[in-house]
């Protein structure tokens, strides 16, 4: 038999799942979902060989940041993650507006997995672990300490192992006396800007105030907890540990919109129950006053979740303000920028954490960097109370979720198979009345991007 037969024959035995060198990009839809726990926009990524691969822009972020990019890589191979990263990359920013950089980013390697046939952790290293360790946010909605320790204990009794909880302005807002505030000031922090079709320029106008309110940088709010706020806040954390014990680690979130002085105040009444972080105390930008809040108190400060790839997370750990990285997957830049961010910080001797509160694609893009990154702690898991969670995609182990830890497995990509469309297509964002319509209005976007002459 003639050897060019031979090599035909046994490539033909080999699952080769694709022609890789030959894998083009042909389109890109979305589905706008609510309610996983929050808003989020599902991503698909479709090619020439039928291959499609899923992302995710941030919780609460809209679509056309992802859908802007579409013309940026019709017709280009996905495999050539970086190159294609490296283009659009600069169409993302801090917070949410990294939302669509880093879904495209995440669904492209989805495809080259796929592609290639190997799990998403193989290509970026191997595994450090073979279980990801998930902390359940549990939002302390409820006045009594007592209550959210009942809540954290049922999270326990479920298998988890890391808890967070909130602790601040919104446990004293309503009591009197707890909050100095400019008159009327905290009104507005009860409510938050939604979205959705509105009627009325007024409606609009409301709107536009309560955003520009909650954008009040955290030193310019006038807002400082009383001694009977900090008594409170610290009566409420003892009564928590009382119930749910010492022996598990429970993160502080949600602290308010106060100047690092209050929180300065607040992590030295709380080091004695051990936080195992205290989270987004002040913007991230200001360097200087993390720096001084980490060298005021025992209580590990972390920050991170709406920072923009890894030179914004340089100068934190450059000035030893952070003792925990938390950067979100779908604001960081995606998968191996998240992974560059954590190599980077544990040679600064910090750990990292990963933020996430979207459905299940999001949380497998961040299990495969956390079982390839060596100073991971724990992953967030915010959906423990969204029954239908686990149905959004088809392929993981049910629950994904199992005795705090998800485990991740050989398939190749992320390990989905598909999304579920009877599903989402319940939960659908108000003013959304379809998933994966055409988008054929960005297929010939097209600026001058370069950004020097």
């Amino acid at each position: 038999m003639p050897e060019a037969v031979e090599a035909d024959e046994a490539l033909n035995r080999v699952n080769t799942y694709s022609k890789p060198s030959d894998l083009r990009i042909t389109d890109m839809r979305v589905a706008e979902i609510v309610g996983a726990p929050f808003t989020s926009v599902l991503l698909k990524i479709y090619t020439n060989q039928g291959i499609v691969g899923l992302g995710e822009v941030r919780d609460g972020a809209s679509a056309t940041y992802a859908l802007m990019l579409k013309s940026r890589l019709l017709g280009e191979n996905p495999c050539d993650i970086d190159r294609l990263f490296r283009r659009i990359k600069q169409f993302g920013g801090h917070g949410r507006q990294g939302g669509g950089v880093s879904a495209v980013e995440i669904a492209l390697w989805d495809l080259a997995g796929k592609a290639y046939g190997v799990p998403i952790y193989q290509m970026l290293g191997g595994r450090f672990r073979d279980k990801v360790r998930v902390y359940c946010d549990t939002d302390a909605t409820v006045p009594s300490g007592t209550e959210t320790g009942r809540r954290l204990k049922q999270r326990m009794e479920l298998g988890f192992t890391f808890l967070k909880m909130d602790l601040g302005l919104m446990q004293i807002a309503d009591v009197p006396g707890a909050v100095v505030s400019p008159a009327g000031s905290l009104e507005g922090y009860r409510n938050h800007p939604g979205r959705g079709p509105l009627k009325t320029i007024e409606e609009r106008r409301v709107r536009n105030a309560t955003y520009d309110l909650h954008n009040v940088p955290h030193p310019f709010t006038g807002l400082h907890f009383s001694d009977k706020g900090l008594d409170f806040l610290e009566q409420y954390i003892a009564e928590v540990r009382e119930v749910i014990g010492m022996d598990i680690p429970l993160a502080i979130d949600h602290i308010g919109h106060i100047s690092v002085q209050n929180g300065i105040r607040l992590a030295r009444r709380i080091e004695k129950y051990v936080p195992a972080w205290l989270e987004d105390v002040i913007p991230w930008q200001y360097t200087e006053q993390y720096r001084q809040l980490q060298d005021s108190t025992t209580v590990p400060i972390c920050t991170g979740e709406d920072i923009y790839l890894k030179e914004g997370f340089e100068p934190l750990l450059k000035s030893g303000g952070i003792s925990v990285i938390h950067p979100d997957l779908l604001t960081s830049g995606g998968i191996l920028e998240t992974k560059k961010i954590g190599d980077m910080a544990q040679d600064h001797g910090v750990a990292m954490a990963i933020h996430m509160a979207e459905s299940p694609i999001a949380a497998m893009a961040a299990a495969h960097v956390a079982t390839a990154t060596e100073n991971f702690m724990a992953l967030e898991y915010h959906s423990a109370d969204v029954d239908w969670w686990d149905d959004i995609v088809t392929g993981l182990p049910k629950p994904l979720v199992k005795d705090g830890f998800i485990t991740v497995t050989d398939k190749p990509g992320l390990g989905i198979d598909d999304v579920v469309d009877e599903v989402i297509s319940q939960h659908l964002q108000p003013g959304v009345t379809g998933i994966w319509q055409p988008t054929d209005r960005w297929d010939d976007e097209y600026s001058w991007d370069r950004t020097w002459s």
